[in-house]
């Protein structure tokens, strides 16, 4: 029983790692920046603590937006790994997945435990992505994109897209 939840938070942790490690690195700054705005709260230092407390309030939805994002990962990786299973292996299936680092993480994974974890890696490798591209090719093109709605959507709503 506890085998079992130890496999499926590991696969949890594996379909994200880069959401995952942002999300508690940004919590952990959020932690430290709250104490220390409380700590000048109560000294009765206000600027201060208003300062430490608004630094802290934004890394705090930093990490929600990661873990939020990890969890739209592992949803992705169930539905990559369904489609692996039922067609085999594909181009077709990967290619909406070449976006970010996120997503051919949890393709990646998905692929390795469905048998096809050195076609995915290869053809990765052949687009041209290799371990150090962890951004997004949107946000490399531009840096304001974060803010759109559309990355905001299949960043977060992975999946079909509904036909006109």
């Amino acid at each position: 029983m506890r085998k079992k939840y130890f496999n499926e938070i590991t696969r949890y942790i594996k379909a994200a790692p880069w959401p995952y490690l942002t999300g508690f690195g940004s919590l952990v700054l959020a932690t430290g920046l709250g104490v220390s705005g409380l700590s000048h709260w109560m000294e009765e230092n206000l600027a201060k603590a208003t300062l430490f407390g608004c630094w802290g309030g934004g890394w705090l939805v930093v990490a929600l937006f990661a873990l939020a994002d990890g969890v739209s990962r592992h949803r992705e990786y169930k539905r990559i790994k369904a489609m692996l299973i039922r067609y085999g292996y594909s181009k077709r299936i990967l290619d909406p997945l070449t976006r970010s680092r996120c997503q051919r993480d949890a393709a990646l994974l998905a692929a390795s435990e469905t048998g096809h974890g050195v076609d995915a890696s290869t053809y990765f490798t052949e687009l041209g992505y290799r371990w150090y591209h962890i951004l997004p090719d949107s946000v490399m093109q531009n840096p304001l994109s974060f803010l759109k709605p559309s990355f905001l959507r299949t960043s977060f709503l992975p999946g079909k897209k509904a036909r006109a």
